[in-house]
C-alpha cells in the first residue's frame, strides 16, 4: 500500500511538472535554437560575459524589484538571477506608482572584478551600482550625473586608464533629442564630467537615434545605437579611431523582408571560443519588447549582423540558427513562471507596481502566499494600485491559473487576478455586505481611467480557482471554478494592452476599500502558467 501511494505522489508531481512545462521554449534540442530567445518583455537588454557565464540586464521601468540580472551558460537558455534594485530611489516618488518612469535602458559591464550597471532615471539623471557577484549584493544606487531626460548610459574603460560615458537624451524632458554624446569619467566610474561632445546628430537620417552601447576593437571606437524608432528601427554603427570622432557611420541590421520588426537596442557578447552575437528586442505590442539573438562577424571592421536575405548589404534578423559554441553542451533552462509558494520567499518571476511595503504581503512557512487587503487607492481605480503582484507574458499564447482561499474581515475588501496594461481587465473576487461576489472588471485609459463592471455573480464558497487564457493576439478569456475541475466562462473576452512602454502582465492583487487594524487576507495556494 506504502509503495502504490509513493507511485501516486511520484505521478502527482510529474503530471504538475508537464501541466507547468514552459509554454515558450527557444532550444530546439538539436543544435539549434528559435527566436525569440525569450518570449518576454525584457527591454533594451544588456549582457556581459564573465568567464564561462553570462549575465543580462533590462529595462525594469516603475517594476520593482528593478533590475533584473539573468543568467545563460550558452546565450538561449536563460534563467531569472536575481535583481540587482531591491528599491528604487528616491523612495517618497518610486512609493508609488510612476507609470513608464523609473529604470530606463541600463547597461552591465564588468570591470577590475566588479559587476557595474549604469541605469539612466530620465526624471533625475544617471545613476551607478555595482557587485563582487551578479546575484549580489549590489551597493546603493549612486546619482553620477544629474539632469532631466539623461538617458541609456554606456560605459567604456580605455586602454590607457581613461574613462568615458555615452548616452542619449529623452525629449520629453530634455527639450532635445535624437543625438549621442560623449563625456568624461573619474577613474572610478563615479563621477561623469559635464565635458559632453557631440558624436551624432541623427535628425537628418536616423530619425531617433539612442541607446548607445560603447566598446573598443582593434583600435577603433564603437557606438552601438537603435535608430528609427522602436517598433519600425534599425541597428545604426558608429565607429572612428578617436573616442570624441568624427564617427563613420554603418545600417548593419534591418527588417528587411522578415516579420522581425525594430530589430536593435541590445549588446554585442563574445563567446569564450572567439564567436560574436548580438542580442536585442523586438517590439510586439501587448507581448512587450521580447529578446532575440542574432549571429555576427566581422568584415574590414565593421559588424556583420543577422543574415541579408535580400542581398541589400545590410543584416536581417534570423528565425532559427545553430546555437551558440560555448565549448560544451548545457540543458534547457527558461525563466520561471509558475509559484507553488512552498519557499520561504517570493518568487524572482514576481514584480511590483512600485517599492514594495511590508504590510502589502508574504510567503508563510504554511506553502501559501498571504496578501492582505490594505487601502493603497482612492476611487477603486486598481491601475494605480502599487501592490499589485504581476508578472510578465511568458509566451504568445498560455493560461494562467491561481488557487485563492479569500479569508474578508470588511465589506468592500477584494482580491483576484488581473490582466495589467494601459487597458486592464481583472475577475473581481469581493466581500459586499458580507457576501462574496464575482465580477469582470476592465478599465479603459485615455488620460483617465474608466471602468466597466459585469453584474456580480453570488458565490458560495471563499475557495476559488481563477483562470485567464491568453490566445494569438493578447485575446484575454476569464473564467473561474469551485472545484478545479469545472470551469466557466465569466465576462466578455478582452484585448491586453502594453503598459506605458513595458508589455502587458498578469497577476494577482488583494485590496481593501477602509483603512482598519487588522485587514483580511488572500491566501494564494498556487499559481501556474500552462499551456
Amino acid at each position: 500500500m506504502k509503495n502504490i501511494k509513493i507511485i501516486f505522489l511520484f505521478l502527482s508531481f510529474f503530471s504538475l511538472e508537464k501541466n507547468s512545462a514552459q509554454v515558450w521554449t527557444p532550444d530546439n534540442g538539436d543544435g539549434t535554437y528559435t527566436n525569440p530567445i525569450i518570449h518576454a518583455d525584457y527591454s533594451d537588454p544588456d549582457v556581459v560575459r564573465v568567464g564561462d557565464d553570462f549575465y543580462m540586464t533590462a529595462s525594469s521601468f516603475n517594476c520593482m524589484p528593478g533590475l533584473p540580472i539573468l543568467h545563460s551558460k550558452d546565450l538561449v537558455n536563460w534563467k531569472i538571477l536575481s535583481y540587482a534594485l531591491s528599491k528604487q530611489p528616491p523612495f517618497e516618488t518610486y512609493d508609488k506608482v510612476q507609470h513608464g518612469n523609473g529604470v530606463w535602458a541600463p547597461s552591465i559591464t564588468f570591470h577590475n572584478n566588479e559587476f557595474y550597471i549604469y541605469y539612466p532615471d530620465p526624471d533625475f539623471g544617471i545613476y551607478m551600482i555595482k557587485a563582487k557577484k551578479a546575484e549580489g549584493p549590489w551597493s546603493e544606487p549612486l546619482l553620477v550625473k544629474a539632469g532631466k531626460g539623461l538617458i541609456d548610459p554606456s560605459p567604456l574603460w580605455d586602454d590607457d586608464g581613461k574613462v568615458y560615458l555615452a548616452h542619449a537624451f529623452a525629449g520629453s524632458r530634455a527639450q532635445i533629442k535624437s543625438l549621442l554624446v560623449v563625456c568624461t569619467m573619474n577613474a572610478e566610474g563615479t563621477i561623469a564630467n559635464n565635458d559632453e561632445v557631440m558624436v551624432i546628430d541623427g535628425h537628418e537620417s536616423e530619425g531617433t537615434i539612442e541607446g548607445p552601447k560603447f566598446y573598443k576593437r582593434n583600435n577603433y571606437y564603437y557606438i552601438f545605437a537603435p535608430a528609427g524608432g522602436v517598433p519600425t528601427g534599425w541597428q545604426t554603427i558608429l565607429r572612428s579611431k578617436n573616442v570624441f570622432g568624427p564617427y563613420e557611420k554603418k545600417k548593419v541590421l534591418e527588417q528587411g523582408s522578415t516579420k522581425i520588426n525594430g530589430p536593435h537596442q541590445g549588446a554585442w557578447v563574445q563567446t569564450q571560443t572567439g564567436e560574436d552575437w548580438f542580442i536585442h528586442f523586438q517590439d510586439k505590442g501587448a507581448y512587450g519588447r521580447i529578446v532575440h539573438l542574432q549571429p555576427m562577424k566581422w568584415e574590414k571592421d565593421w559588424p556583420v549582423m543577422g543574415q541579408d536575405f535580400d542581398k541589400n548589404g545590410i543584416g536581417e534578423p534570423v528565425t532559427a540558427f545553430k546555437k551558440p559554441n560555448v565549448g560544451k553542451k548545457y540543458p534547457i533552462e527558461n525563466p520561471v513562471t509558475s509559484d507553488e509558494f512552498n519557499e520561504p520567499k517570493l518568487g524572482l518571476q514576481w514584480q511590483w507596481q512600485a517599492n514594495s511595503q511590508v504590510n502589502w504581503g508574504f510567503p508563510t512557512s504554511m506553502g501559501y502566499l498571504n496578501l492582505f487587503c490594505v487601502t493603497t487607492i482612492k476611487d477603486n481605480k486598481i491601475f494605480d494600485a502599487p501592490n499589485l503582484l504581476l508578472q510578465k507574458f511568458p509566451a504568445e499564447e498560455f493560461s494562467a491559473t491561481a488557487k485563492i482561499t479569500f479569508n474578508t474581515r470588511l465589506n468592500g475588501e477584494s482580491t483576484g487576478l488581473i490582466i495589467m496594461g494601459l487597458d486592464y481587465s481583472y475577475l473581481n473576487f469581493k466581500n459586499a455586505e458580507g457576501k462574496l461576489y464575482l465580477s469582470q472588471k476592465t478599465g479603459t485609459f485615455n488620460k483617465t481611467v474608466s471602468e466597466t463592471e459585469t453584474k456580480p455573480i453570488l458565490i458560495a464558497d471563499n475557495t476559488i480557482y481563477l483562470r485567464v487564457k491568453i490566445k494569438q493576439g493578447g485575446v484575454c478569456s476569464f473564467y473561474y471554478s469551485l472545484d478545479d475541475k469545472n470551469y466557466q466562462s465569466i465576462g466578455t473576452d478582452f484585448i491586453s494592452k502594453e503598459g506605458k512602454w513595458i508589455g502587458a502582465k498578469v497577476g494577482l492583487f488583494a485590496l481593501g476599500e477602509k483603512i482598519t487594524n487588522d485587514s483580511g487576507n488572500a491566501a494564494v495556494d498556487w499559481f501556474r502558467i500552462t499551456k
